[in-house]
């Protein structure tokens, strides 16, 4: 392999990606572009959440319990019902997302360490903003009791206490989890850039054009190969800062070990684009197989909104897509604070894919260059 003319292809590549606006754009901005508004589509988190009240105690201790509703973000008491009437236009015209009703004796029993009871209303027109706002209405509640029952030096149970806790995400925020597995999916842009320049060559016919230059075909991929991981590295530090700066996720492990690890899944994932650029001969037909390969599968089978299937088709599927391996690291180097030696399995597997689909890019471009 000669380094000039693998450099000359470098070169030649960097400034057809810096001259082509389209293709800047896909390479560079596009993955931090898709980030921010695929996260925000594929959040579950609920927003604030509007409550409507019915006070039928009327004593200052459910006073206080509707004031501490409204103490934080997460809630926001918007009407006070004063009749069952009342109710359901409210939630029929989205004024009142739940309705709570306090009941009578709600004091007393409190107080008495007696099993308070209180009906929730929602609207289950959504069903996943439904469940969450109940769940969260629950816990308001029972940090409530605790807190009174602190307050009071009383010494009872209040019903079925459940304890739990979350590491890593205390908040089981969606989008602390989901923006780490998002990078996956997003930085597969600049691996279908360099498919469609490929196929576009083909098209052009200036393919033909290269191959019969001194130009060998490892320094044609591999410099081909060189350029778009650069851009893409780009790429990745704009999406980075997105995550970190725009949706504030919390990042604990070291930066130059996630560059490194990006970068495996760069080669990874534009080594498998140089492969199935080989069977393709228009850009609609890579941008078709690089959105099968890589986008469609990833919702749904790499584990980014749902768990890896136990399944043995489903997760042999999985594993060998390099969207279910980098959704591992990146979450794992976000939230966990992970490094390269603990993400060595993923690390490999990444490689040896970028390796096995280059050698096999190389060999069907030598089949078709003699």
């Amino acid at each position: 392999m000669s380094i000039p003319r693998l450099l000359a292809v470098v070169r030649k590549e960097l400034c057809h990606i810096t001259r082509d606006a389209r293709l800047l754009f896909l390479v560079t901005v596009a993955p931090a572009f898709l980030l921010v508004t695929l996260s925000y589509v594929f959040a579950l988190d609920v927003g604030r959440v509007n409550v409507a009240v019915r006070d039928l105690d009327r004593t200052s201790l459910s006073r206080d319990f509707t004031a501490s509703l409204g103490a934080d973000d997460d809630f926001a008491v918007v009407a006070y019902v004063q009749r069952d009437a009342e109710v359901e236009p409210l939630l029929v015209r989205g004024v009142a997302d739940v309705v709570l009703i306090i009941p009578h004796g709600f004091a007393d029993a409190a107080l008495g360490g007696q099993r308070t009871e209180m009906q929730c209303i929602v609207d289950g027109s959504d069903s996943i903003t439904a469940g969450q706002t109940i769940g969260l209405l629950q816990q308001r509640v029972s940090d409530f009791v605790t807190d009174l029952l602190g307050q009071r030096s009383v010494d009872v149970s209040v019903g079925l206490q459940v304890s739990d806790r979350a590491w890593y995400n205390e908040t089981l925020k969606s989008l602390i989890s989901m923006v780490p597995g998002m990078l996956a999916v997003i930085m597969c842009m600049p691996a279908l850039a360099l498919t469609l320049a490929l196929a576009r060559e083909k098209e052009t016919g200036s393919f033909e054009g290269l191959i019969a230059t001194s130009v060998r075909g490892a320094e044609y991929l591999v410099g081909k190969l060189v350029a778009y991981v650069i851009g893409g590295m780009v790429s990745l530090v704009l999406a980075w800062l997105v995550a970190t700066q725009w949706f504030r996720v919390p990042f604990r492990g070291g930066f130059l070990d996630f560059l490194l690890l990006a970068a495996a899944y760069l080669f990874a994932s534009m080594g498998v684009s140089l492969l199935v650029a080989n069977f393709v001969r228009n850009q609609q037909t890579a941008m078709f197989l690089i959105l099968m390969v890589f986008f469609i599968p990833s919702f749904f089978i790499a584990g980014l909104i749902t768990p890896v299937s136990s399944a043995p088709i489903a997760r042999a599927v999985a594993s060998a897509l390099p969207t279910t391996h980098f959704i591992a690291i990146s979450r794992g180097v976000f939230l966990k604070g992970l490094g390269v030696v603990a993400l060595w399995r993923q690390a490999s597997v990444l490689v040896a894919t970028g390796a096995v689909s280059l050698a096999g890019s190389l060999v069907l471009l030598e089949k078709k260059i003699s």
